[in-house]
């Protein structure tokens, strides 16, 4: 990365700009000014494309951070200066002081530390990118590992519901084992019921035709 791979940077309240920071001329701060107009207030963070050149900029607690780069600078190399120059105007400025503030107020002050940070960014562009690899590799494993645990737990619900359903089958089939069981039995005393009456009538018979015979037999001698 060259010098000037940083072309212009701000720091605003809103849309008042409190201060910003540039070696270059041209039309990039009338560009950043027509898009920061155009944010929404929420926290994010937005690139624009325009003539060659990135417009990044970070929105946290009502302060918009912007630097314009060479579309050859890396989204997230832009964002790692924009999170810089946050950290550092927020140490500066947290206190309140940068909530009073006037438009361009402080350009003596933060101007140059913007300047810096540029010079910090681009020297150390190697390191940082292989740093912000790391961190996204660190953040894909995480997301993996997130998702990993997301489905365990959904397997642990699924298996829970299925243990409950074999639970109700099994006791459901217990239940029919039992009433089975009770209706057997109920049958089997309504077969004996049948068979004891069928038996008491052959005895009936048996003795009713044994008498009659025996009677007869008494009445003949």
């Amino acid at each position: 990365m060259g010098e000037e791979s940083f072309i212009y940077s701000f720091v605003a309240r809103g849309t008042m700009v409190l201060a910003e920071y540039t070696e270059f001329t041209g039309n990039f701060p009338a560009i950043a000014a027509q898009c920061l107009h155009k944010l929404p207030s929420s926290n994010n963070k937005f690139t624009y494309n325009c003539d060659h050149h990135t417009f990044n900029f970070l929105l946290e607690d009502g302060y918009a951070y912007c630097v314009v780069a060479k579309d050859s600078v890396g989204k997230q190399i832009s964002i790692a200066f924009l999170e810089r120059v946050k950290a550092d105007f927020k140490k500066r400025y947290g206190g309140g002081k940068a909530d009073t503030a006037v438009a361009k107020s402080l350009n003596k002050e933060f101007g140059p530390v913007m300047k810096e940070h540029m010079k910090y960014i681009i020297e150390h562009a190697d390191e940082i990118e292989k740093l912000l690899k790391v961190k996204a590799q660190v953040s894909e494993v995480k997301s993996i590992m997130l998702e990993n645990i997301d489905k365990t737990i959904e397997r642990g619900e699924n298996l829970t519901i299925l243990t409950n359903k074999a639970e109700d089958l099994h006791n459901s089939a217990q239940q029919f084992k039992k009433q089975g069981t009770e209706i057997r039995r109920k049958m089997w005393y309504q077969n004996m019921k049948i068979k004891l009456v069928v038996l008491g009538i052959i005895v009936f018979l048996v003795l009713t035709i044994w008498l009659s015979v025996c009677h007869g037999f008494d009445c003949t001698n």
